[in-house]
């Protein structure tokens, strides 16, 4: 099966660094993922805060194999590999995966970041790497949308470090010589829609100050070829066996095993972005 992108889709993703899919996964499919990751005891066990500056948290939880759970076989969907396989040139695998949890009226916010100011460190020579968000629930300016800054991935990497509160972040000083650049673009989703983004794509997202709640699972893909040189927190290359796209269907509400998915209990960044970072100063 081929890419599901249009030539205007996948021209837009290398023009812009991203590339939103109406439809990803429709209704049925996605009340079946929904239910299984709000009712998966290993989901539940393993989820951890990341406050913002403000303290308000974003619940997350974060596995490093797809599995055969209905979600995981989403990510091993042939709509959602072969697309990634086009966008990155080549043979990927699964990075990891997770999911973002921003409750109504206390969700937190995320602050500038690329995912490659993460795994540049983890021995990722290349920014091969992309990343899709599937809407769990609808997501809009009124509860914390992701943000996107379109054509970032073309900015290459920005020094991260830990920002004000506990999250890493990109150099505050760079992002908005770039902000004055570059369009900023709110990201509004229904249930089942998919954003696929670049690595390097700049990305953050409000607080949740509205009654309903934002829940989004992100699949992170590797290419085969860009096998990190070092040993950490996430999978090195490992074949991925692809499914049928009917196979989300056909899983029903199935859940995790626990045993096969390798869930991590808590956020780890690389020791190189552990030092605070104050406008375009790495203390």
């Amino acid at each position: 099966m081929a890419t599901i992108l249009t030539a205007e889709q996948q021209a837009a993703y290398e023009r812009d660094g991203f590339v939103m899919v109406k439809g990803l996964f429709d209704a049925e499919e996605i009340r079946l993922m929904r239910e299984a990751i709000e009712t998966d005891p290993k989901i539940r066990d393993n989820f951890y805060n990341r406050n913002d500056a403000s303290g308000l948290a974003t619940r997350m939880a974060l596995w490093n194999h797809p599995g055969d759970s209905v979600y995981g076989l989403a990510a091993r969907s042939h709509r959602v590999v072969d697309t990634m396989e086009a966008m990155l040139g080549g043979e990927v695998y699964h990075y990891h995966s997770k999911l973002t949890a921003k409750e109504p009226f206390e969700g937190g916010a995320w602050e500038w970041h690329q995912d490659y100011g993460y795994w540049y460190h983890n021995g990722c020579v290349f920014p091969y790497m992309a990343s899709v968000m599937v809407a769990l629930d609808r997501a809009d300016r009124s509860n914390g949308c992701l943000q996107v800054v379109r054509g970032s991935h073309l900015c290459g990497r920005i020094e991260h470090g830990v920002l004000e509160g506990e999250q890493v972040g990109a150099d505050p000083t760079r992002v908005a010589q770039i902000l004055e650049r570059m369009e900023l673009v709110y990201a509004e989703m229904d249930p089942g829609d998919g954003l696929f983004f670049h690595a390097n794509t700049l990305h953050r997202s409000d607080q949740n100050r509205s009654p309903n709640r934002r829940w989004t699972v992100l699949f992170c893909y590797n290419a085969a070829r860009n096998d990190p040189y070092l040993e950490h927190h996430h999978p090195r290359y490992t074949p991925l066996v692809k499914v049928p796209d009917s196979a989300v269907r056909e899983a029903g509400v199935r859940l995790s095993t626990g045993a096969d998915e390798g869930f991590r209990s808590k956020s780890a960044n690389p020791p190189e972005i552990k030092r605070k970072i104050d406008g375009d100063r790495v203390a």
